[in-house]
């Protein structure tokens, strides 16, 4: 009976571990996307920016 117990709780823990591993790497993926669109902003200003001087100077 008691092993019974121990391999459904083992189970459910393992199942647990996955899905926070999942919950780990969304949040992970989410992070590197508003790293990378706080980038793009910032160069994308830059590249404007440059591109009016370029402009202007012709």
């Amino acid at each position: 009976m008691t092993t019974r117990m121990y391999v459904a709780l083992q189970s459910r823990f393992v199942a647990a571990e996955r899905g926070a591993s999942l919950v780990e790497y969304a949040l992970l993926l989410a992070l590197v996307a508003l790293v990378a669109i706080a980038a793009v902003r910032i160069v994308g200003t830059n590249v404007t920016s440059d591109f009016e001087d370029i402009a202007s100077n012709l």
